[in-house]
């Protein structure tokens, strides 16, 4: 008897176990991060989220609280890979650009701050964009009406960004009514196609140490077919002296 119920016990750690692996293979969701590089004091990544259907939930940036630290006095980009995983979502790498004086217009974005740029084209191509010469017929070719989310422009004149191209801004924005600027959300243009999203956020926000959940206005049409973001989500994990910077509630687009 004793035999007995030490092998109906053993079965049954087995059948537990089985059913255990059962539904961790049945799921394909999970974070998946970049390589991890320096940044000012600290270090930042990217990562993606996939739900359990292995769809993109979201994508976005992880830096340390340290990070905030000795950024320097000059202009500089960080390039960060994406994981596989993202590439649904269109998104094929992430620059992390201080901005130690901020930059134009004056009053209004020129407060230290990170440009943090979702870029849907390769590194090849964005060093391509010059404005100039023969890239000057890609470079200031605006996006159809469709392309542009309700409340977004492109400020006349129109200016070209080497390695970026047109912006897009949010003309309801708090910062161009009076506001302090703090975070805003722009869209990105190169040949008539959104290239890039861009969150911008000011040092001071950071440490402020923010819970933000914010709707991201959306185009009715987007270059291809995908998943994209509807929020863009800034928190501060106490735990981990972590900030993360997340675009998320993505949909998917045919």
């Amino acid at each position: 008897m004793y035999r007995l119920i030490l092998s109906l016990i053993a079965l049954f750690a087995i059948v537990l176990v089985s059913c255990s692996d059962d539904t961790t293979n049945n799921s394909k969701g999970g974070t998946f991060y970049s390589a991890t590089k320096a940044l000012g004091n600290g270090n930042a990544k990217s990562f993606v989220e996939l739900d359990n259907s292995g769809n993109p939930a979201a994508i976005g940036i992880v830096f340390s609280e340290t990070s905030l630290e000795g950024l320097g006095d000059q202009m500089s980009e960080l390039v960060l890979s994406v994981p596989a995983q993202a590439g649904p979502t269109n998104v094929k790498h992430i620059t992390v650009d201080w901005n130690p004086m901020g930059h134009e217009p004056p009053g209004v974005y020129d407060i230290p701050h990170f440009d943090l740029h979702f870029y849907m084209i390769d590194e090849v191509t964005r060093d391509g964009i010059t404005g100039m010469g023969e890239d000057s017929a890609k470079a200031y070719k605006r996006p159809e009406a469709d392309y542009i989310a309700e409340g977004y422009m492109i400020p006349p004149p129109s200016v070209v960004i080497p390695k970026m191209g047109l912006h897009a801004i949010d003309v309801t924005s708090h910062e161009h009514h009076g506001g302090t600027f703090d975070e805003t959300f722009i869209y990105g243009y190169y040949d008539g196609k959104m290239n890039f999203y861009e969150p911008m956020i000011t040092i001071d926000y950071l440490k402020t140490k923010p819970n933000l959940d914010k709707v991201i206005k959306k185009p009715a049409k987007y270059p291809a077919a995908g998943w994209y973001p509807s929020k863009l989500n800034i928190t501060f994990n106490e735990t981990n002296k972590e900030y993360t910077v997340k675009l998320s509630g993505m949909t998917e687009y045919k």
